[in-house]
């Protein structure tokens, strides 16, 4: 049962969900001279952002997790790190657009820390980049 598609409604409305381009790291490809660039594969997705619990930010602080946070909720499975498969390192685009608030507005955010996982939502620490 997707608890989230079923709350999601009436949070919207106070919180509206807003569209993002999820780059989804797909591993790295290696120049002759042996750098390395990372890969994406890119989708369309809509997520709600929050701010973290006091608790949640004494979670990131004791991990060294530092900067400006924020929490996202989508639905699917979107992992941090994840070294097994090579995974990690997925960052959230958000457009220059009206419906996205425009503290989001041209930014880029990366999956630091998985907060909540199931099987069809998830919530996701994500950590505002300097492009």
């Amino acid at each position: 049962m997707n608890l989230h598609n079923i709350v999601s409604g009436a949070i919207g409305t106070i919180n509206p969900f807003v569209e993002v381009t999820l780059k989804r790291s797909t591993g790295y490809a290696t120049a002759a001279d042996g750098k390395r660039t990372p890969d994406y594969s890119e989708s369309g997705e809509t997520v709600q952002v929050q701010a973290l619990s006091a608790a949640e930010l004494q979670q990131l602080d004791g991990l060294n997790i530092q900067g400006v946070l924020r929490k996202a909720y989508l639905n699917g499975d979107w992992r941090g790190v994840y070294r097994r498969d090579n995974q990690g390192g997925d960052l959230f685009v958000f457009a220059l657009a009206d419906s996205v608030p425009q503290s989001l507005q041209g930014t880029t955010w990366k999956v630091v820390q998985v907060m909540e996982t199931w099987a069809d939502w998830c919530a996701l620490a994500i950590q505002l980049q300097m492009d």
